[in-house]
C-alpha cells in the first residue's frame, strides 16, 4: 500500500526552497529553506512566502513552458513543430501529428506542474487563515490562493477532462487513496467557480505598480468569464465581461504589436500577466520565450506559425505583423532574422524579446518576457460570443468591431446567421499563439473538421490521455480516458 505515497500530484510536504513573491523586491531575496513552524511564527513574512510559493509555479517549465506549448499550441492548425526536421523536441513531433499516447512526456509534465501548484495553494489556504494578520490582508492572500488554484485546475480540465479534486492538504493514507478518484468535468468546474467567486469577493480591484504580477478581482472575473464560456453559461460570461469592461482602467492598446513588447507590459489592456525579470536575479518563465525564439544561438525555434495561419490574415490586418516573424525580415529593434540560422520560414512574434532594446542580461532561459494570461482583447471576444448566443447580435457586433477596428479592418458584414463563425474566425486571428486554439476548436465542435487532416480523431482526442505514470503510481486506481 505504500505505493500511494508516491503519487506525484499530491503535494505532501511544503518545500519553500525558492522563496518567490509577486513583488519584485521579494523576488530578489536569496533562496533559503524554512519550515511551516517558521512561517507560522512570523505571520507577515510567512504569509508572503506561502503565497509566493504558489505564484512560483507560474514560472515553471511544467506549467507554462515547453510541455504546455506543445499541448496547447503545436497541436493546433496555427502552428507547426518548427526547429530542425530531426529535432523532435522530445515529443513535439508526436503532438504536431496527433500520434501521441499515454506515455508521451509532455502530459505528465503538465499534470505534475499544475498539481504541484494546487498542492501549494492548499497549503496556503490551510495555514494563512490561522495566521495573526489583519483580516483585509488575510482575505487578499486567500483570494490569491483560490484564484491560482482555480487557474491550475483550468489548465488540467481542458487537457484531461475530469481529474482528481484536491481541495485540502492530504495528511492521511486514506485521503491520498481517495484522491485517486477522478471528479467529473462538471464537478471540477463547480469547484473552480466556487473558488473564483470567493476570490472576486476578496481581491482588490487595482494593483499598484510596485506589486505588478499579483492578481486582482478582475483577473478572477476574467477567468470566471472564460470558465463560463466553456460551459456555455452565457449570462454569467456576459456579466463577468461587463464588470471588466465597465472599469475604465482597461483599454485596448492602439498598436497590437506593442502588447508583446516590454514597453507593453502591464498596459491598459493587461488584466493578468506573469511578471518576469530579465536582470539578476533572473526570474522569467523557464524557457517559454527561448524555446520559441528564432532558431540560432539564442532560440530553439519551436512552435512556428503554419502557412495556413499566415494565409488567413487579410493583407490589411495589422495583427499579422504583431503575430508572425518572417525569416529574412529586420525586427523593430534592428535585429536581422538570418535565414542561415533561422531556417524556418516563420516564427512567433509574441515570444520575441530584444537582446539590445529591452532588459536582457544574456539569460535566454529566464529572460524578461512576461507571460500574458488575460487581456481586454479577449474579453471583448468572449463578450461578443456570449451576446451572440443570447441573440443580442447588434451588441455582439459592437465588440467584434472594436477588435476589427484596432486590427485596421472594416466593420463586419456578417449576417446574423454568419456572425458566430465570424466571431470564431476573429478569435483565431486575435488570439493566435496565446495557447487557446486547440481548446477553442474542441469546445466549439469544430476540431474534427479543422484538425482531422492533421490526425485528430474525435472518439479519442477530445481530451488528452491521463499520463500512464500517474496511473501506475496510483496502483491503477486512476482511470484512463477512453480509447487510450
Amino acid at each position: 500500500m505504500k505505493r500511494f505515497y508516491k503519487i506525484t500530484f499530491i503535494f505532501t510536504a511544503l518545500l519553500v526552497t525558492s522563496i518567490i513573491s509577486c513583488k519584485k523586491s521579494f523576488l530578489e531575496e536569496a533562496p533559503r529553506t524554512v519550515t511551516i513552524a517558521d512561517l507560522l511564527n512570523s505571520p507577515e513574512d510567512g504569509a508572503q512566502k506561502f503565497i509566493g510559493a504558489v505564484y512560483n509555479k507560474l514560472y515553471t517549465w511544467h506549467v507554462h513552458s515547453f510541455p504546455w506549448i506543445g499541448i496547447s499550441s503545436i497541436t493546433s492548425d496555427d502552428a507547426d513543430k518548427g526547429s530542425l526536421l530531426g529535432d523532435v523536441g522530445t515529443d513535439k513531433d508526436l503532438l504536431d501529428h496527433w500520434t501521441f499516447d499515454e506515455n508521451t512526456f509532455s502530459f505528465n509534465e503538465v499534470w505534475r506542474g499544475n498539481y504541484e501548484g494546487i498542492g501549494r495553494a492548499c497549503y496556503a489556504l490551510q495555514y494563512i487563515p490561522i495566521m495573526d494578520l489583519p483580516q483585509q490582508e488575510k482575505d487578499r492572500y486567500i483570494g490569491e490562493a483560490k484564484l491560482l488554484r482555480a487557474y491550475f485546475y483550468w489548465n488540467l480540465v481542458r487537457v484531461f477532462g475530469g481529474v482528481p479534486k484536491i481541495d485540502h492538504v492530504l495528511e492521511s493514507l486514506d485521503e491520498i487513496i481517495a484522491a485517486t478518484n477522478r471528479a467529473s468535468v462538471a464537478e471540477i468546474y463547480a469547484f473552480m467557480e466556487e473558488d473564483l467567486n470567493d476570490a472576486i469577493a476578496k481581491l482588490p480591484p487595482t494593483i499598484p505598480a510596485s506589486e505588478n504580477g499579483r492578481v486582482s478581482k478582475y483577473a478572477a472575473e476574467a477567468l470566471l468569464a472564460k470558465v463560463s464560456l466553456y460551459q456555455q453559461k452565457w449570462i454569467q460570461a456576459n456579466s463577468m465581461c461587463d464588470n471588466i469592461i465597465a472599469n475604465t482602467q482597461f483599454q485596448l492598446l492602439d498598436d497590437y504589436s506593442m502588447i508583446w513588447r516590454e514597453a507593453g507590459e502591464f498596459s491598459s489592456e493587461s488584466i493578468w500577466e506573469v511578471n518576469a525579470i530579465g536582470t539578476q536575479p533572473n526570474l522569467g518563465v523557464e524557457g517559454w520565450a527561448g524555446t520559441q525564439y528564432p532558431r540560432g544561438p539564442i532560440g530553439w525555434g519551436f512552435n512556428t506559425p503554419s502557412q495556413d495561419l499566415v494565409d488567413t490574415y487579410a493583407a490589411a490586418d495589422k495583427r499579422k505583423a504583431g503575430t508572425i516573424i518572417v525569416t529574412g525580415q529586420t525586427m523593430w529593434d534592428g535585429k536581422f532574422i538570418d535565414p542561415v540560422t533561422a531556417i524556418n520560414p516563420y516564427y512567433n512574434f509574441k515570444a520575441y524579446f530584444s537582446t539590445t532594446q529591452e532588459t536582457y542580461d544574456g539569460d535566454n532561459w529566464q529572460c524578461n518576457k512576461n507571460y500574458r494570461i488575460f487581456r481586454l482583447g479577449e474579453i471583448y471576444l468572449i463578450k461578443a460570443e456570449a451576446e451572440n448566443a443570447l441573440n443580442n447580435n447588434e451588441e455582439a457586433k459592437k465588440y467584434l468591431n472594436k477588435i476589427r477596428t484596432r486590427a485596421g479592418l472594416p466593420n463586419t458584414l456578417a449576417t446574423d446567421e454568419q456572425l458566430k463563425d465570424s466571431i470564431y474566425a476573429e478569435r483565431r486571428l486575435e488570439m493566435a499563439f496565446e495557447h487557446d486554439r486547440t481548446f477553442d476548436l474542441i469546445r466549439t465542435g469544430r476540431a474534427e473538421a479543422v484538425l482531422g487532416p492533421l490526425g485528430f480523431k474525435p472518439d479519442r482526442h477530445n481530451v488528452f490521455p491521463i499520463p500512464q505514470i500517474q496511473i501506475d503510481k496510483s496502483g491503477n486506481k486512476l482511470q484512463q480516458n477512453p480509447n487510450y
